[in-house]
C-alpha cells in the first residue's frame, strides 16, 4: 500500500507512484552499490532501510517527496525522482536516482521534467535547486539539460561541499522541453 496522499504522475513512458514495500529491494541494492557513493553510500541493510523510511516519511512531514519511477509498459521500477528537503537543507530540491542497471536511457530527465512541472504548477513552487557531489558528472549533465545553472556551493554537514544547480524560475520556464515527456 502506498501513502494515501501521493498523486500518480505520468509521462509517455513512465508512471511515478508512491514508494511501496515491493520497491525496497531495488532501493536497497542501489544504495549498497558503488553508484551510491554520490548519495552517502554504500549503505548496509539497516542504513538503507532507515533511508527508505525517511523517503516515505518525508511526504508526511513536508507534504512532498520522492516518487518511485516505473516503466508504464512493464511496471518495472527503474529509480526515484521528486522533491527533497531534509533538515538544514538550503531549500527545496528536485532530486533523482536511477538504478545502476537502468541508467543512460533518459528516465531521469523524463521523470525530473515531470516532477518539476508538478511542483511548479500544482504546489506553487517558484524555484528549486538540485544538489550534486563533485564528480557526479551524470547528475551535473542532467541538471544542465534541465536548464539549471550553478549557484554558490552548499556545505553539507556529512558530504562536505555540494554543487548547487538553480532551476529556472517557474515564470521563466517556457515548458523547458517538458511537452516531449507529457
Amino acid at each position: 500500500m502506498g501513502h494515501r496522499d501521493i498523486p500518480v504522475l505520468e509521462t509517455k513512458r513512465l508512471s511515478l507512484r508512491s514508494p511501496k514495500a515491493e520497491d525496497y529491494p531495488d532501493f536497497k541494492a542501489t544504495f549498497a552499490s558503488y553508484r551510491s557513493r554520490f548519495m552517502g553510500g554504500p549503505l548496509n541493510g539497516y542504513a538503507a532501510w532507515m533511508l527508505y523510511a525517511a523517503e516515505i516519511g518525508h511526504w508526511e512531514i513536508r507534504g512532498f517527496g520522492m516518487w518511485m519511477v516505473h516503466l508504464k509498459d512493464t511496471g518495472e521500477t527503474v529509480g526515484m525522482a521528486g522533491g527533497w528537503s531534509p533538515a538544514k537543507w538550503p531549500e527545496r530540491e528536485i532530486a533523482w536516482i536511477i538504478w545502476p542497471d537502468r541508467a543512460g536511457k533518459g528516465f531521469a530527465l523524463e521523470a525530473t521534467h515531470r516532477v518539476r512541472r508538478y511542483f511548479y504548477d500544482e504546489n506553487g513552487w517558484t524555484t528549486a535547486v538540485s544538489l550534486t557531489v563533485a564528480g557526479n558528472t551524470r547528475s551535473e549533465t542532467l541538471a544542465k539539460r534541465m536548464g539549471a545553472t550553478p549557484d554558490p556551493q552548499f556545505m553539507h554537514p556529512t558530504f562536505g561541499p555540494m554543487n548547487v544547480w538553480r532551476h529556472q524560475p517557474a515564470d521563466a520556464l517556457q515548458d523547458g522541453g517538458m511537452e516531449a515527456y507529457s
